[in-house]
């Protein structure tokens, strides 16, 4: 039996590898997409006094603090029962917009970009980022940076620092906004709505009008039916900081709809010897294995997850694009993982939109940003939609508000299965017997799961019993020999 492997994979935050194992044909038997990192922090957060959590758990990851950050400081409302008054509302909601801005222009330029702006078989060292700046060029890339920079000030204005906030705490936020700074950040978000759109159409240019790009999309080498998991508002739009939870079904049809404090009655995870990380599935249909499918318990979460829950976006551009998208895919919904992509850039243009809103919410003045907790804390669930899909928080604190159970289950813990899948359906479709292993080839490999774009530092909370990973050896039948 021969094993290939992929390690380091690349362009994403923490470490992961792929082996991939072929019969004594050629063809793939089996395929594996490894966590080897340990963070565990839920077992840091005991002992901890709960309000210090959205300054701890947003340290389990530099890319979206803010998602942490914001989900603890929701858990900390709950575990307290207060309810923050509405500008403090709308603040953390705009602090969040501008995060998006940065997160989805970072990934889309940086990390996912480079496969479509070089091609996937572009040499290596010209498949990154200082490849697309050539190709694309310094007024572009200029864009980008200018668009990072601008956004990350409105959260260091929010929040007093860039990363790491110190902003949210329980029943509101620290800081509001003076008129000077209001101003500021309506001038960023009318750069933001323009430069999302300036990204659209980037993407309709280099992928969209290349008939090799869109064949590959719609392949069936990147195509799973699965269910889909995301936040949605009281008109069953996408809203990335609050609302009830949706699923649909491969239909489209909706299976569920909870309040996050619900969540355990729909969510369970199942465990794995070889890897650190966790794979949730639908408590109702329970867990099938990698596949896909009505009888799989396995859902999807992220861009493209979020748009085929919602009815819609809740801001007019993004809603044009939204339409487009899936007029242009063949309807509702889609399950070509490569769209996550242009999900993302639909995403991001609500994000920018809904930033322009919220700076110019008079309610955002308002000096009326904190309502000062006096309940008894005991237990709580927050809700956030990280950039990398649904983000829950769940603490349980004894009566002076010391945390005695900590349960994360983080964004990119909602596709691990889907990982496992995309991974092994891509390779068998792309290796075959007596065809070149190239690096090109492996790119394409590595194409099925970064459209998804996991934040591994955050997700690994499984912890087998034993250290390291156990190896398990195979004969060159697939026969096991040996096992820890």
């Amino acid at each position: 039996m021969k094993k290939i492997t992929i390690d380091p994979i690349t362009r994403l935050e923490g470490h992961g590898k792929i082996e991939i194992f072929l019969n004594e044909a050629g063809e793939v038997s089996k395929t594996y997409f490894q966590v080897p990192e340990l963070r565990g922090f839920e077992r840091f957060a005991e002992g901890r006094l709960a309000e210090d959590m959205p300054q701890i758990t947003q340290r389990i990851c530099g890319v979206c603090p803010e998602a942490h950050h914001l989900a603890s400081t929701k858990t900390l409302d709950a575990v307290f029962h207060v309810d923050p008054p509405s500008a403090a509302k709308k603040l953390r909601e705009l602090l969040y917009s501008s995060f998006y801005v940065t997160d989805h222009t970072t990934h889309f330029y940086i990390l996912g970009g480079p496969d479509f702006v070089m091609g996937p078989d572009a040499p290596v060292a010209e498949r990154n980022i200082l490849g697309v700046i050539a190709k694309v060029g310094l007024e572009l890339a200029g864009a980008v940076i200018k668009t990072r920079k601008r956004n990350h000030h409105v959260i260091q204005m929010l929040g007093g620092r860039a990363v790491h906030p110190v902003f949210g705490m329980p029943g509101g936020v620290s800081k509001g906004l003076n008129a000077e700074q209001i101003k500021e950040v309506q001038e960023i978000a009318e750069e933001a709505v323009g430069f999302a759109q300036l990204s659209l159409k980037v993407f309709d240019d280099i992928v969209l009008k290349n008939k090799d790009y869109v064949a590959m999309i719609t392949s069936d080498a990147y195509t799973h039916r699965t269910y889909y998991m995301g936040l949605v508002d009281a008109k069953n739009r996408v809203n990335f900081y609050d609302g009830m939870v949706r699923v649909v079904d491969p239909d489209g049809q909706e299976f569920a709809k909870f309040a996050p404090k619900d969540y355990l009655d729909y969510i369970a995870e199942h465990v794995e010897p070889w890897t650190y990380i966790k794979f949730p599935y639908l408590k109702q249909i329970g867990w099938h294995g990698f596949k896909d499918g009505k009888d799989s318990g396995v859902y999807r979460v992220a861009p493209l997850a979020r748009l085929n829950v919602a009815d819609g976006m809740a801001t007019p551009l993004a809603q044009e694009e939204y339409q487009r998208m899936y007029a242009t895919l063949g309807g509702k919904p889609v399950h070509h993982t490569l769209a996550n992509h242009w999900a993302r850039l639909v995403e991001l243009l609500y994000a920018a939109e809904r930033m322009r809103e919220l700076s110019r919410d008079p309610e955002i003045a308002s000096p009326k940003i904190r309502t000062i907790p006096t309940a008894t804390p005991d237990e709580g669930v927050g809700i956030v939609e990280a950039p990398r899909g649904t983000l829950i928080h769940h603490y349980a604190t004894d009566e002076r508000g010391v945390i005695k159970k900590a349960n994360l289950i983080v964004a990119t813990v909602g596709n691990a299965a889907a990982f496992n899948m995309s991974v092994g359906k891509a390779a068998e479709a792309l290796i075959k017997p007596g065809k070149p292993i190239t690096e090109g080839l492996l790119n394409r490999i590595e194409m099925a799961w970064r459209p998804y774009d996991p934040c591994f530092g955050c997700a690994t909370h499984s912890l087998p019993g034993r250290s390291p990973i156990p190896v398990y050896v195979y004969d060159s039948k697939g026969n096991l020999v040996h096992k820890p």
